[in-house]
């Protein structure tokens, strides 16, 4: 069974700093997707950014040049450096992965996932 733990999260002033974790455990893919995706109260949950086994990233514009997703094989853990941040990033965070290589186009769509963490919560007070 496939286990998905953020954390990293919490409060911090516009132009500040975070990195967020996602520990995975329980999947044998060996090729796969994983992403970090967002959602603010009311509103839809979005994609962030996104990285397959092979190392090939997507971002949203939105944050595009601020935020670098990343990983470590060794460590089962998926991270997402995030500069810069603005007060419009508050959200609480996922993360998700998914079996096999999604494309460039669709890597950041809610619906291509199907693991998903319990999430944690990113506040940027201006």
């Amino acid at each position: 069974q496939v286990r998905l733990v953020e954390s990293g999260g919490g409060s911090v002033q516009s132009g500040g700093s975070l990195r967020l974790s996602c520990a995975a455990s329980g999947y044998t893919y060996s090729r796969y997707s994983m992403g970090w995706f967002r959602q603010a109260p009311g509103k839809k949950r979005e994609g962030v950014a996104a990285i397959d086994s092979d190392g090939s990233t997507s971002y949203a514009d939105s944050v595009k040049g601020r935020f670098t997703i990343s990983q470590d094989n060794a460590k089962n853990t998926l991270y997402l450096q995030m500069n810069s941040l603005e007060p419009e990033d508050t959200a609480m965070y996922y993360c998700a992965v998914e079996g096999g290589i999604i494309s460039r186009l669709l890597r950041l769509l809610v619906s291509q996932y199907s693991d998903w963490g319990q999430g944690t919560q990113v506040t940027v007070s201006s």
